[in-house]
């Protein structure tokens, strides 16, 4: 189905099952679809699963502009307010992480029951005086640069360091390559761009105070993509109670690289 935001977008939004509701919220430049092997999982578990594109990718509307985290944590109130449930539980990976802390700093917890980071970009991923482990803003010109430039060459390479490819003892398979270039390609252009500024340079430090629920970090110390100190570990330090999980040499897309791992991690937290 597709959900008209207030503002006036369409969100296209999956709602299956039953039982306690959790909303799954993708990362960049892919859809609500690659939470393939973990919707699996918590149907299974007897959860109901809410996936949806955020705006500019996979089935929702494409507009021009409005790619920054305000509007994508407007966004995501609004899915929840379709849910109707009390309380959700919010597991936000990569890019979606940034959902989460923006919403909780701007809308705050009362309908959140807990939040997982997976693989995240909080609090803060740009190298600058006051975080210093960061990535450096050449690496996030560089990206734009070779999308304006050759967009379908671009997420094709991206993938393989996305999921480790050649440096895991168990990289993913060529199938799964190929789908995860048919998720990206589906996003626009200019969401797939303006979507590199909003992660790489959105600082959610000053949301963090806003984390006074249960919240799980997952992070894999082999990621190149995302590297840990300055996002899960950093998010680790600045969330009071938060706990952080490493998975040692796991890259960036551990939810298909490590996926029996993560499942289990996510429905033990949720079920604690």
């Amino acid at each position: 189905m597709h959900l008209q935001t207030p503002n006036g977008h369409a969100i296209h939004v999956k709602d299956m099952g039953s039982g306690p509701a959790v909303i799954l919220i993708h990362g960049w430049p892919l859809s609500g679809d690659m939470w393939e092997y973990q919707t699996l999982a918590l149907l299974e578990a007897g959860y109901r699963v809410i996936t949806y594109d955020r705006r500019g990718f996979g089935q929702s509307g494409h507009p021009a502009d409005g790619y920054d985290y305000n509007v994508f944590a407007d966004d995501l109130a609004a899915v929840i307010d379709h849910v109707g449930a009390p309380r959700v539980s919010l597991i936000g990976f990569s890019m979606g992480g940034g959902e989460i802390a923006r919403y909780l700093g701007r809308h705050g917890s009362a309908k959140v029951d807990r939040v997982a980071l997976v693989s995240s970009v909080v609090p803060y991923l740009l190298q600058d005086g006051s975080n210093p482990d960061g990535v450096e803003q050449s690496v996030f010109d560089q990206m734009k640069m070779q999308i304006r430039e050759d967009r379908f060459a671009f997420l094709q390479t991206f993938a393989k360091q996305f999921y480790g490819v050649g440096l895991v003892s168990k990289p993913v398979s060529g199938a799964l390559l190929d789908w995860t270039f048919a998720l990206a390609i589906m996003a626009s252009p200019k969401a797939t761009i303006d979507c590199v500024d909003a992660f790489g340079r959105t600082d959610f430090r000053p949301d963090l105070a806003a984390f006074d629920i249960p919240t799980l970090i997952i992070h894999g110390t082999g990621d190149k993509t995302v590297p840990i100190d300055p996002s899960g570990r950093a998010a680790a330090a600045g969330i009071p109670g938060a706990r952080l999980i490493e998975y040692d040499g796991e890259p960036h897309g551990l939810f298909a690289t490590a996926p029996d791992r993560l499942n289990g991690d996510l429905l033990a937290f949720l079920a604690d």
